[in-house]
């Protein structure tokens, strides 16, 4: 999915708004995950703690109204890119690491984990991975034939 400029300025804004109620002032916050909910008719992005309270919400215009079969998969590129170009604003909170992203849908399923904040750890994109498969298959079997 290709989003719009002023998508892509709801989305920072919604980051900075979750970095505005962590600061990395102090004693981390304990929290596993944050939830992303999409609701694809409104449009509306909502951020939960692990207690299911609320952190922010937002709309994105652009979502409103969608009606794609694939509107989740679709939308977890350009969530992550999001995370990605906010890295420092991301991996800054203040909250006790290892922490994550998850994308969920209405019915508060997971659909992908978009970020995970740990050092150790980085999350690769599908797109990234596209034919990965293949190629490894590839690989073994020309192996084999050695």
């Amino acid at each position: 999915m290709k989003i719009t400029e002023q998508t892509q300025k709801e989305l920072e804004r919604a980051v900075r708004k979750i970095a505005d109620k962590f600061p990395n002032d102090g004693e981390p916050t304990l929290m596993t995950d944050i939830h992303v909910r999409v609701t694809q008719e409104s449009g509306e992005v909502v951020a939960f703690d692990d207690d299911d309270q609320e952190i922010t919400r937002c709309i994105v215009e652009q979502w409103i109204d969608n009606k794609d079969n694939d509107f989740y998969q679709a939308i977890v590129t350009p969530l992550r890119q999001t995370l990605m170009r906010m890295r420092k604003t991301v991996d800054n909170f203040g909250l006790l690491k290892p922490y994550a992203f998850v994308l969920e849908d209405d019915d508060k399923e997971t659909v992908a984990e978009l970020y995970v904040a740990d050092d150790d750890t980085v999350i690769i994109d599908g797109e990234l991975m596209e034919g990965l498969d293949k190629e490894l298959d590839d690989f073994f079997e020309k192996l084999m034939k050695e």
